[in-house]
């Protein structure tokens, strides 16, 4: 397969068409000032774009590196397959009407394959994609405006939607984009195989990824590997859900874990950064550009306004950045450079007692940066520039990168509004080696999505182990009762409530003598039995175990020990998620789970530290450890508990839809599966 830097960075560009697209891309790629040859080519027109058109691709003077094909669909076929004879690079396929039209157009699917087999060796971009835009080496295959212009080294871009990377091109926020790809239909070279080859280039320092689904787990897998061992970071923009995950809300899992779950534990898992608008994508993107990803939320802010101040510590809490107090040292740093008139904090008011000295200001920007941050932010607005000549501002701006200079902590300038940072200012900030972050909602979730990545080379530890992999499903799925999902937890180590099954209400309540008051009457049969009354608590008697049972709507039980000394109910689940792996959910649990929503997702595997720190981000987790004088849970027992339960998973991948324990009751000595269920095929 021909290596994409041939592509990215062709000697030789061929077009091949005559429509209106094709004469954008000439002209395009004319302005961008490519320096090598453009040869268009079209049968009936003497030009195209304005250069001399040739009759047919054989009659070009040489081998293009790289060709945008214009064409219909079927001649598309065609001219990919004598490209590739003629030792073509790699092209853009433009057309439309393959794999992502199967609903309108029957042969599509097929057309598809066609094509592929037609390339061979040489690399295909799309179908259906606009194809890409190179400002490092002024290379534009690419059939519309775009905002790009050429630099020396910046952020490459890939995405499914080419107007929304039409649109990101037009930014005027500051981000050096260095690429810009849009993949289509990913036909034979997929949105991994573009950022590997991406991120090898020297000059990209970042990489943004607009993403619709994954197709492939184990490539991204390699996608991120080879980004943490180039200490290259990656920010993603995840768009788009499933109902795979959710094939049926029989559990309470499957109502509060879906695909968007499942994508947020791959990238975290994964080490990538995960931002949910635009805007928010493009200030990351700016952050990771400079700093290579921050150590940690710990940051502070300076600003000559209390009311920004107080909007930097609000918005930042919601972001969930951390404004550490400030140190002894840092004191009387500030105390020293700002006299005795101003109070000191982080975030930090610094008055306006100091404005328009470059010195003092930098003497401020640095006393309160010289402590263990990962990042600290000027907040400043410069006026409007159609308006007013304002180079006081230009001082702020300058200070801040003294301050970097003086303490090593990479700086950022805040605006309150996206606007108040024009793009020229941005550039120049960029230059002095500052972030500018435009609009301060969107900069603290930047630098919350930037933070936990680590600086520039920096990936401490080793890459997880894969994602178990869901196969494909064997045997028609049930539903297991109740004893019988317990008796497979029970094998697999899992501790639950002594238990027997009774077909009438007398058995019932021979069975309930038999094992001890007092018991638990549940019916058979039924998924919610809560809601359908089919749950009895805290029977002390034979007669109560009758009465409960002949008022429940189900013509079999199961007698079970009552579980008392309950320090926490937990929700423990699993379940299939196509698009990225075994999803596990841990949530606060019991009939609550759905409408208190406090939970978190891990992908299987996971490491028992991982699971730890999961359970320790819950809103809940005081509950584990012992809330208000309370006992604590036994977190080891419930440790054991979620490894068997992914031990099981994995022991049963090719046939598991999902499985489930709510409640897991937490006692101070042990846990205990309450209720199970379980969605499989059948064993063959």
């Amino acid at each position: 397969m021909e290596p994409l830097s041939r592509f990215f960075s062709p000697r030789a560009i061929a077009v091949i068409g005559g429509g209106t697209w094709c004469e954008s891309v000439v002209r395009q790629c004319r302005a961008a000032g490519f320096a090598g040859p453009i040869w268009p080519v079209h049968p009936g027109k003497a030009k195209v774009g304005g250069l001399f058109a040739y009759p047919d691709l054989a009659a070009l003077p040489g081998t293009p590196d790289a060709a945008f094909i214009g064409v219909n669909r079927t001649l598309t076929v065609e001219v990919v397959s004598k490209l590739s004879s003629m030792g073509c690079g790699g092209a853009v396929c433009f057309a439309a009407g393959f794999s992502e039209a199967v609903s309108e157009l029957s042969d599509g699917a097929a057309l598809q394959t066609e094509l592929v087999a037609a390339a061979g060796g040489m690399r295909l971009l799309g179908p259906n994609c606009y194809g890409m835009v190179n400002a490092l080496d002024q290379v534009t295959l690419w059939p519309d405006r775009h905002g790009m212009t050429p630099c020396d080294s910046g952020v490459a871009v890939i995405g499914q939607s080419s107007n929304v990377l039409i649109n990101l091109t037009m930014q005027r926020r500051g981000l050096p984009l260095a690429v810009v790809v849009a993949a289509g239909n990913q036909a034979q070279t997929s949105m991994v195989d573009l950022g590997i080859a991406l991120l090898e280039d020297p000059r990209i320092t970042a990489l943004g990824l607009h993403i619709e689904g994954i197709g492939d787990l184990p490539a991204f897998e390699r996608l991120a590997r080879r980004a943490r061992d180039l200490g290259k970071p990656v920010a993603a923009l995840k768009v788009g859900s499933s109902g795979q995950a959710q094939a049926a809300a029989v559990s309470h899992t499957a109502s509060v874990t879906g695909s968007d779950a499942g994508a947020r534990a791959l990238l975290r898992r994964l080490g990538i950064a995960q931002v949910d608008t635009p805007a928010e994508w493009v200030e990351t993107l700016k952050l990771l550009h400079v700093t290579g990803g921050l150590a940690s939320t710990r940051i502070a802010s300076a600003s000559c306004s209390g009311g920004e101040a107080s909007l930097m510590a609000d918005m930042g809490e919601a972001a969930g950045v951390v404004f550490p107090p400030l140190e002894p040292g840092q004191r009387a740093a500030l105390r020293a450079a700002l006299g005795p008139k101003v109070a000191l904090a982080n975030p930090l008011d610094y008055n306006t007692y100091i404005w328009g000295d470059e010195a003092a200001l930098a003497a401020c920007f640095s006393a309160l940066c010289d402590a263990d941050l990962a990042l600290g932010c000027v907040v400043v607005d410069f006026p409007r520039d159609d308006r007013f000549d304002a180079p006081e501002y230009d001082l702020v701006l300058r200070a801040a990168a003294a301050a970097n200079v003086a303490t090593g902590t990479p700086m950022a300038l805040v605006s309150l509004l996206a606007e108040g940072l024009p793009e020229a200012v941005a550039a120049r900030a960029l230059r002095h080696g500052i972030t500018p972050l435009c609009g301060m909602g969107e900069a603290l979730r930047a630098i919350r999505a930037a933070a936990g990545i680590g600086g520039r080379g920096a990936r401490d530890g080793a890459m997880p182990e894969p994602v178990l992999i869901p196969k494909e499903l064997q045997g028609a799925i049930r539903i297991y009762s109740e004893a019988e999902a317990k008796a497979l937890l029970r094998a697999a180590g899992i501790r639950v409530p002594k238990s027997t099954r009774a077909a009438s209400a007398e058995a019932a309540g021979t069975a309930a003598a038999a094992i001890g008051f007092p018991v638990v009457l549940k019916g058979e049969g039924i998924a919610h039995k809560t809601e359908a009354g089919a749950v009895a608590l805290n029977l002390a008697s034979a007669e109560a175990v009758r009465e409960a049972a002949e008022t429940m709507p189900a013509e079999r039980f199961l007698v079970e020990e009552m579980i008392t000394g309950c320090v926490a109910e937990l929700l423990v689940g699993v379940i299939r998620d196509p698009a990225h792996g075994f999803v596990l959910t841990l949530g606060l649990g019991g009939i609550l789970a759905e409408l208190i929503g406090d939970t978190a997702s891990v992908l299987v595997p996971a490491r028992r530290d991982e699971v730890a720190d999961a359970l320790a981000g819950l809103r809940t987790a005081a509950l584990l450890t012992g809330y208000r004088g309370r006992a604590a849970a036994d977190m080891q027992a419930l440790l054991d508990t979620v490894m068997a339960m992914q031990e099981f998973v994995r022991l049963h991948a090719d046939r598991l839809q999902e499985v489930e324990i709510n409640p897991l009751i937490c006692r101070a000595t042990d846990a205990v599966a309450a209720d199970a269920l379980i969605r499989m095929g059948e064993s063959r």
